[in-house]
C-alpha cells in the first residue's frame, strides 16, 4: 500500500499551479456542465412541456436557482461538522446523478421530484470542492489567486458545454437525451474524483474520523437519511413558488445568527476580526450577483427582441451571445488575469483582495453603462447594436472575474479550517440572495406595458441597466474607500 501524501508536500509544490489542481479542475468541470446544462432548459422545459405560463416557468426558475445556492450552506456545515469535504462531495454527485437519471426516465412525471434530488446534491457537492482548492495552496502563499482563477476556467468551461449541449439535444432530439447527457457527465465527474482522490492526502477528510466507528457512521447516516428526507419539503416548495419568500427570509436571518454562534464562540480575537471582515465581502457580493445575474432574465427578454443579428462578420442568434459570451470570455481572460496577479505579486504592485473587489464593481458599472449605451445604437425600429451589447459583456465579465474567483480564494484565506465549509456556504448563500434580488430588479425592469413598441421597451430596460450602472459604480468606490478599515480586520491576508 503506497504511502499518503502529506498536507506538507502537497502545498510545498513546485511552479505556478499544484497537479491536484487540475483534478479538482476536471471534476468541476464535468459538475458545472451537469449543473448549467440542466439550468440552460429549465425555463424552456416547462414553458414547452409542463405548458406552465412563462410567467410561472421563471418563478419557478428562480425558485429553483436561489434553493440550490441556499442549500450550499447547509452542505457546508454537515462537510465541517461530520462528512468532510470528500465524502460530502460525493453524496452530492450521487444525488445529482440520481436527479437527473430520473428526469431522464420520464421528464414530466419525475421532473420535480428530480429537480429536489439535484438541489440537494448540488448543496452537498458545490461548496466543498472549493473548499478543497483552497487547501492546497499555504497561508500567504501569491498563486492562490491564479489557481482559483483557472479553477473558475473549468467552471465555464463546462457551462459553456452543457448550456449549449443540453439545449440542443432537448430541442433537436429529445428531453430524456438532454437530462440524461447531464447525468451521465455527472458520473464521469465524480469518477474521476474517485480515481485522483488518493492525491489529496488528508485534504477533505471527515472531522470525524477520530470517532469510535460506530459513532462516526451513525452520524453520517444520519446525516444522508437527513438529506433524503428534505426531498418532499424542497418538492412543495419548488412546486408553489409563495413559499419563496418565506424561505429567503428565513434562512439569511438563520445563516446570519449561525454565523454570530460561531463567531462568539471564536476565543481567537484575530480569527474573528477576519470573519467579519469576510462577512462585508460577502454582504457586498450580494449586490454584486443581483446585478451580474440579469443574464437570464432581463437581459435575456432584451437579446430577445431588441438585439440585431450582426456581429462582426456573422449573423448570430442574439440569445447565444446572451447565454454564451460570458463562459466564452471568463474561459480565455480568467488565465491572463490569473497571470497578471502573478506578475504583480513578483512587482509587489498586486491590488489586494479588498481593491480587486471594488475594481469588480467599476467594471461591472462600466459593462451596464454599456448596455444602457445600446439605445444610442438603435434603429427606428427600436432594434440595436448587438455588438455593443457583447462589448458590454466583456466589462461585465473582467468584472466577475475581478470578483468571484478571488471572493472564493477570500473565504478560504480568511477562514478558520474548522469553519471553512460554512464560510463557503454562506459565500454561496449569498449567490442565492443575488439570484433572488436580481428576479425583483429585473421584474421592475422589464415589465413595460403589454402592447408597447420594441423601442418603448428599449428605452424602458436601458433605463433600468443605467440605474443598475450607478449602484455598481457607488458600491465600487465605496468599498475602495473603506478598503483601509476592512484591510485591518484581515490581519495580513491579501
Amino acid at each position: 500500500m503506497s504511502k499518503q501524501v502529506t498536507l506538507e508536500e502537497i502545498q510545498n509544490f513546485e511552479g505556478k499551479y499544484p497537479k491536484q489542481l487540475w483534478y479538482l479542475f476536471l471534476v468541476e468541470m464535468w459538475e458545472r456542465f451537469c449543473f448549467y446544462g440542466m439550468r440552460g432548459v429549465l425555463a424552456i422545459f416547462m414553458v414547452d412541456q409542463l405548458m406552465l405560463s412563462e410567467k410561472d416557468a421563471n418563478l419557478k426558475y428562480g425558485a429553483i436557482q436561489a434553493f440550490v445556492y441556499a442549500f450550499t450552506f447547509v452542505g457546508g456545515i454537515f462537510a465541517d461538522k461530520i462528512l468532510g469535504f470528500k465524502r460530502s462531495l460525493t453524496f452530492g454527485a450521487l444525488l445529482m446523478i440520481l436527479g437527473n437519471g430520473l428526469i431522464a426516465i420520464d421528464p414530466h412525471q419525475f421532473f420535480y421530484f428530480g429537480i429536489a434530488l439535484t438541489i440537494i446534491g448540488t448543496g452537498f457537492f458545490k461548496p466543498n470542492i472549493s473548499s478543497m482548492v483552497g487547501d492546497l495552496y499555504k497561508e500567504g502563499d501569491p498563486r492562490r489567486d491564479a489557481g482559483f482563477g483557472i479553477f473558475y476556467s473549468g467552471i465555464n468551461v463546462g457551462a459553456l458545454l452543457g448550456g449549449a449541449l443540453c439545449v440542443w439535444l432537448g430541442k433537436e432530439h429529445s428531453w430524456n437525451l438532454a437530462f440524461l447527457a447531464a447525468a451521465i457527465v455527472m458520473l464521469v465527474g465524480i469518477s474521476i474524483f474517485a480515481a485522483t482522490k488518493k492525491h489529496l492526502g488528508p485534504i477533505g477528510n471527515s472531522p470525524i474520523a477520530h470517532l469510535p466507528k460506530p459513532t462516526k457512521i451513525r452520524r453520517e447516516v444520519l446525516v444522508y437519511v437527513g438529506a433524503l428526507l428534505s426531498i418532499p419539503l424542497i418538492f412543495i416548495m419548488v412546486n408553489n413558488t409563495h413559499y419563496t419568500d418565506l424561505f429567503m427570509y428565513t434562512i439569511g436571518p438563520l445563516a446570519l445568527s449561525y454565523f454570530i454562534y460561531q463567531l462568539v464562540r471564536e476565543q481567537e480575537s484575530k480569527v474573528r476580526q477576519q470573519l467579519m471582515a469576510a462577512l462585508a465581502l460577502i454582504l457586498f457580493s450580494i449586490l454584486f450577483f443581483a446585478i451580474f445575474e440579469q443574464a437570464g432574465g432581463s437581459l435575456a427578454l432584451f437579446a430577445n427582441s431588441n438585439l440585431n443579428t450582426n456581429l462582426l462578420f456573422f449573423h448570430i442568434d442574439p440569445n447565444v451571445v446572451n447565454n454564451g459570451a460570458n463562459s466564452l470570455f471568463v474561459i480565455i481572460f480568467s488565465p491572463i488575469l490569473g497571470l497578471l496577479w502573478l506578475t504583480l505579486a513578483k512587482k509587489k504592485l498586486e491590488p489586494n483582495t479588498v481593491i480587486k473587489f471594488g475594481l469588480g464593481f467599476l467594471f461591472l458599472g462600466l459593462g451596464y453603462y454599456l448596455f444602457f449605451g445600446t439605445r444610442f445604437f438603435a434603429d427606428a425600429s427600436g432594434k440595436t447594436s448587438l455588438g455593443v451589447f457583447t462589448l458590454a459583456y466583456l466589462a461585465v465579465t473582467i468584472g466577475e472575474l475581478c470578483l468571484s474567483p478571488i471572493g472564493l480564494s477570500m473565504i478560504t484565506k480568511l477562514s478558520p479550517r474548522h469553519l471553512g465549509g460554512m464560510m463557503m456556504g454562506l459565500w454561496f448563500l449569498a449567490s442565492a440572495y443575488g439570484q433572488y434580488v436580481a428576479g425583483l430588479l429585473g421584474a421592475g425592469m422589464s415589465s413595460p406595458e403589454e402592447k408597447a413598441s420594441l423601442m418603448d421597451k428599449l428605452m424602458t430596460y436601458t433605463a433600468g441597466y443605467q440605474q443598475l450602472a450607478w449602484y455598481s459604480l457607488a458600491a465600487g468606490l465605496l468599498i475602495i474607500v473603506s478598503a483601509p478599515l476592512i484591510k485591518r480586520l484581515m490581519h495580513g491576508v491579501n
